[in-house]
Parts: structure tokens; C-alpha cells; sequence
């Protein structure tokens, strides 16, 4: 068991000079091997979020609202997972379990400003399926270009300002020199409760701002759900209906995928006090893994995406594209698989290029 080591009483109301961060207390035995499955949780997600930005990227057909705001989705996922995991798998296979008290705080605040991001982009994209099922006829003019990266910036500078003042609420505070953190990674609440002082304004600014930028969210895109459920079932066309219900669905996954475990560990911190630390730090691991590994999962789903999924199977994995009888032979095959005509830049970025 660490043990809090001793500093001298003229400094122990001094910020630490670094946490020791514990891990998942109660299931150090089981460090390794959780730490193997985070990896792979991890690398899973970089992988197919990675994997997704370079296909809207390359894309022209899918450089559309809807997957403008997908791009950066994965980028605030990619942001979220990689402010926390890199240092948890250090701290559960026992390389580094120090930080520094400025490194935590980074990470305290990276992690929070990506969460507070994603939840803002999601909301984004909810509004652009109102938009798209209830004003179709204007969905260009409203959701314009300069519109999504509005949004995109808005989304950036609204989690800034709301997390930026928790660094001087956290480094105000008295710690007493301890430093053993039983956690294993940074985050607000789990440093404020580091401190000998009272905490109270740490816990209603934390509160508060949960209710003003998740807790909004999620009211504004219930809102949103129910117009679009109101404006279907409106349509005279039972295929209609199904199909406008059918764009939401991914999007609908996502939601529950990326709040339900957020707010259960919000909750759980506050309130459920008879539920094991370990389970809580657990379930606090996997909101920062589960959506960024799953969402490029159910948005390959889509059609437009798993079309261009198909593409670059079919070109870095066969390798026909030699010359023009290949060419063609590699357009019937897409097509055959259901993906859409080959473009210029994919031959250009083909295994063959050259021969």
C-alpha cells in the first residue's frame, strides 16, 4: 500500500509537486490484464477514427454537413481517449505512476474540454437532422459551410470557458502534502477531493456546468428528437418514414452510447455512495473508450460510408488497378458490392500507381 509521503509543515498547504496515481484500487492483481484490454480498446479506436477521417477527407460526396460534423466527432474522440488512456496503461502496467501536479491539471482539463466538445458536436448533428427531415428544401442555405466550422469553433470555445476556471479553482486549494490519488487518471473532482480544505465551490461549479453543458445537450436534443418524430410521422409514405427514421439511427446509438456511461459516473460519484471505488474508476475508464472505439463501428453502417469502406478494401487489397482493362474490371466488381463509381484520386492513391 503507498504510503503519503511526509513534507515539511511550513509546505503543506503548497500545490504538490506531483500525484501518485493509484490505478483501479481493489484490482491490482488485475492491472495487467485490463490494461492489455484498454490497449487494444484504444488502439481500436485510433484505428477506425483514423481510418474515418481519411475517408471523408478523401471523399468528395461525403464533404456534407452531416459528415463535416462526423470529422470532428472523431477528432474530439480520438482528443478525448487520448488525454487519459496513454498514462492509465502506464500507471496499470507500473512504468510511471507519478504526475506532475501541473501535468494533471493539463490532463484534467484536456480530458473535460474534449468530453464538454463532443457533447456540443452531438447536438450539432442533431440539429442537422432537424434540419434535414423537417427543412429539406433549405438544409443547404441554413447548414452551410462557414456555418459547420462556426459550429465547430463554438463547440471549442464553449468547453474552453466553461472548463478554464476549474484550473484556478483546483490550484487555490490547501492539499496538506498528500499526494496518492485513487485513480488512474485526472479529472476535477477526484483532484478538488485531494485537498484539506472545503470543497464546496468545487462540487456546485462542477455541478452547475454539468447541468449547462451536458444537461442542456441532452434536453436540446430530446427536443430535437421529438419535432423530428413529430414531422415523420406526418409523412403520408410508410417507406418515407422509415427512411427518415433510418438517418437518425446511428446518430440515436451514438447519444446513448456516449451519455449513458458519462452521466451513470457522474451520478454514481455524487450520489451512490454503497457502489465499490473500483467499480466507479472502472466505469470512468471505459466513458473515455467505449464511444471513441464504437461510434466509427456505427457510422460504417451508413451507406455512403461503408461504400467508400468497400473502395479502399477492394484497392489495397487486390491491387487491380494496372491499366485500363484492370480498371474496369475493378468498377464492375464495386459495383457489384454495392459501392458507387471509382474516383481520380483513389486510382491516383492506388498500391499500382506506376507499374
Amino acid at each position: 500500500m503507498l504510503q503519503e509521503p511526509q513534507q515539511p509543515s511550513n509546505q503543506s498547504n503548497l500545490p504538490p509537486a506531483s500525484f501518485i496515481l493509484v490505478g483501479i484500487p481493489g484490482l491490482e492483481e488485475y492491472h495487467s490484464w485490463m490494461a492489455v484490454a484498454f490497449c487494444l480498446m484504444y488502439l481500436f479506436a485510433l484505428l477506425g477514427n483514423l481510418s474515418l477521417l481519411f475517408l471523408i477527407w478523401m471523399e468528395h460526396s461525403l464533404h456534407e454537413p452531416m459528415y463535416l460534423f462526423l470529422a470532428m466527432l472523431a477528432v474530439a474522440d480520438m482528443a478525448l481517449s487520448s488525454s487519459t488512456v496513454p498514462k492509465t496503461l502506464s500507471v496499470l502496467w507500473s512504468y510511471s505512476k507519478e504526475i506532475s501536479f501541473d501535468g494533471c491539471l493539463a490532463q484534467m482539463f484536456f480530458t473535460h474540454i474534449s468530453f464538454i466538445a463532443e457533447s456540443t458536436i452531438l447536438l450539432a448533428m442533431a440539429f442537422d437532422r432537424y434540419v434535414a427531415i423537417c427543412w429539406p428544401l433549405q438544409y443547404t442555405s441554413i447548414l452551410s459551410p462557414s456555418v459547420v466550422a462556426k459550429t465547430g469553433l463554438v463547440a471549442l470555445v464553449r468547453s474552453f470557458c466553461v472548463m478554464f476556471p476549474t484550473i484556478f479553482l483546483l490550484k487555490r486549494l490547501p492539499y496538506c502534502g498528500k499526494r496518492v490519488m485513487p485513480h488512474s487518471y485526472c479529472e476535477h473532482m477526484g483532484i478538488a477531493r485531494m485537498a484539506c480544505a472545503n470543497i464546496a465551490v468545487n462540487i456546485w461549479y462542477g455541478f452547475v456546468t454539468t447541468l449547462l453543458s451536458p444537461g442542456l445537450d441532452i434536453f436540446l436534443i430530446a427536443a430535437s428528437y421529438l419535432l423530428i418524430l413529430r414531422a415523420v410521422f406526418r409523412f403520408p409514405s410508410k417507406d418515407t418514414r422509415l427512411k427518415a427514421l433510418g438517418t437518425c439511427g446511428s446518430h440515436f446509438c451514438v447519444i446513448l452510447m456516449f451519455y449513458t456511461p458519462a452521466f451513470f459516473s457522474f451520478f454514481a460519484h455524487r450520489f451512490g455512495h454503497g457502489i465499490p471505488q473500483s467499480v466507479l474508476i472502472l466505469l470512468a475508464n471505459l466513458y473515455q473508450l467505449l464511444p471513441p472505439m464504437l461510434n466509427p463501428v456505427v457510422y460504417a453502417v451508413k451507406t455512403q460510408i461503408r461504400r467508400r469502406i468497400c473502395l479502399v478494401f477492394t484497392l489495397y487489397t487486390t491491387g487491380l488497378v494496372t491499366g485500363g482493362n484492370n480498371r474496369k474490371a475493378l468498377a464492375m466488381r464495386m459495383k457489384a458490392m454495392g459501392c458507387s463509381c471509382l474516383p481520380n484520386r483513389w486510382i491516383m492513391l492506388s498500391p499500382s500507381m506506376g507499374t
